[in-house]
């Protein structure tokens, strides 16, 4: 931003990217939220548990290295896997017990 600039324009434009990004991140995330119902309900047609720590665990590795290279704080890359896995095995559990 120059001298001559409007800030309240530019706060418009930094907010309208904001905006996107955050109908982005639904989307994907509803996404997200589609593929890991069909893995519920794979797992429970199978019997097969809810959970897989291995899986998470690895999952946290990989989310934690990206994070780094983003320069996106690891630790909140992993808070937010953690509150997203909470709702998929929720998801899950739910897909278990309605069979």
């Amino acid at each position: 931003m120059t001298a001559g600039d409007d800030p309240r324009a530019e706060l418009l434009r930094l907010r309208a990217s904001i905006d996107n990004i955050d109908a982005a991140l639904v989307f994907m995330l509803a996404e997200r939220f589609r593929c890991t119902q069909q893995v519920g309900h794979l797992k429970a047609t199978h019997d097969m548990p809810a959970t897989d720590p291995n899986r998470e665990e690895q999952q946290i590795g990989r989310l934690r290295a990206l994070a780094e290279e983003a320069h996106l704080d690891p630790e909140f890359a992993e808070k937010w896997f953690n509150f997203v896995v909470a709702e998929v095995i929720r998801h899950h559990t739910a897909a278990a017990e309605g069979r």
